[in-house]
This record gives C-alpha cells, sequence and structure tokens, in this order.
C-alpha cells in the first residue's frame, strides 16, 4: 500500500520555458511556472508560479497563485490564493478566496460553496 504525498510534495511541474497546450488532468500537487493555454482540472491543487502564462479554464481543489499571469476562470471547491506579483484577469469562484495586497486583478470574484463536478 503506498503512503500518501506529504501536503506540500509537488507531484509534477512544468518548469520555465516549458510551452503546454491542451487538456491537463491530474491528482495530487502540480505547480507551473511556464506557459500553459487550455484547461486543467483536479480535485488537488494547483500552484502558479512567479513567471508563468496561463490562459485556461481551472476547476479545483485548490488554487494557489504565487506570482506570473492568468487569464480564465478559476472555479474552486476549497479555495483560491493570491499572492504578490500575481496578475489575474478573469473569473475566480470558491468558497474561500485570499488576495494579497499588491495583487493586479481584473474581473469578477464570487465567494460561495462550490460543489464538485462529477458524480456525488
Amino acid at each position: 500500500m503506498s503512503q500518501p504525498l506529504p501536503a506540500t510534495e509537488i507531484t509534477a511541474l512544468l518548469g520555465r520555458g516549458t510551452h503546454f497546450e491542451g487538456k491537463l488532468h491530474f491528482a495530487g500537487r502540480v505547480r507551473i511556472d511556464g506557459s500553459f493555454r487550455g484547461e486543467i482540472r483536479t480535485e488537488d491543487v494547483l500552484v502558479i508560479g512567479d513567471g508563468a502564462e496561463i490562459d485556461a479554464t481551472i476547476e479545483a481543489g485548490t488554487v494557489i497563485i504565487k506570482g506570473g499571469s492568468l487569464t480564465g476562470s478559476v472555479v474552486a471547491t476549497e479555495a483560491i490564493e493570491l499572492y504578490v506579483p500575481a496578475r489575474v484577469n478573469g473569473t475566480l469562484r470558491a468558497p474561500e478566496i485570499f488576495m494579497d495586497k499588491g495583487v493586479q486583478f481584473s474581473g469578477t470574484c464570487t465567494i460561495e460553496p462550490v460543489r464538485a463536478s462529477g458524480p456525488a
């Protein structure tokens, strides 16, 4: 039987200089520091790092934006966290949203419970 990963362990990384276009579905904790365009789905954690350029529709458990730029929509069943120097343009929806002082945000922000997609 495999042991669960520590909460901070990264299971995959799209590093600086990487460019990905398409659909990314995963379990665990994934960090993106490169360029991504498309769709991201997970029940776990997505970390968007400094230098990332994301244009996507995101459905996740938790989304942590530590920097970079994000254009698109984010729906999280747990929380969305935005930290300087993040730049976000789009829609955010989650039961908890944290926005650091100095984050550049343009769009709509809805704080409400979100049901996970898929079978109940």
